[in-house]
């Protein structure tokens, strides 16, 4: 209950603070069951780092990238931009994040493919290196 009431002052000052200098335009967004007041909203936001993190892959060799790990983020991005089409209430910030994690996935093993595809042998080099 302590965290409660902890969450409910909280939300108690940043109303003070924030809610005066929004613009008119912003005020629904700073009161919506998905807005910056709930998880729905810091859940996203912090799973933007997984999005980076794929970017940042961008930068390694296709052949050092894990083919089950982009796997997952690219089918865990594809279930949970759907299913946060379909929750109530709609979280369209959750599932912009979900999407990208997807895209990110999925440029990764489109990466790997050709790579593979462009080196043959890439199974016997993997090998050798182990």
């Amino acid at each position: 209950m302590a965290h409660r009431a902890l969450y409910q002052a909280l939300c108690k000052v940043g109303d003070k603070v924030v809610y005066p200098v929004l613009p008119a335009f912003a005020k629904p967004a700073w009161n919506h069951p998905a807005g910056p007041k709930t998880v729905f909203f810091w859940a996203p936001t912090i799973k933007w780092a997984l999005v980076g993190a794929g970017l940042a892959d961008l930068a390694r060799p296709a052949e050092k990238l894990s083919v089950y790990q982009n796997s997952a983020l690219f089918a865990t991005g594809a279930i949970w931009t759907r299913y946060c089409l379909v929750i109530t209430p709609v979280n369209y910030y959750l599932s912009s994040v979900n999407f990208f994690v997807m895209c990110t996935g999925l440029i990764q093993l489109l990466r790997i493919a050709h790579y593979r595809y462009e080196n043959p042998d890439w199974e016997a080099k993997e090998n050798a290196a182990h």
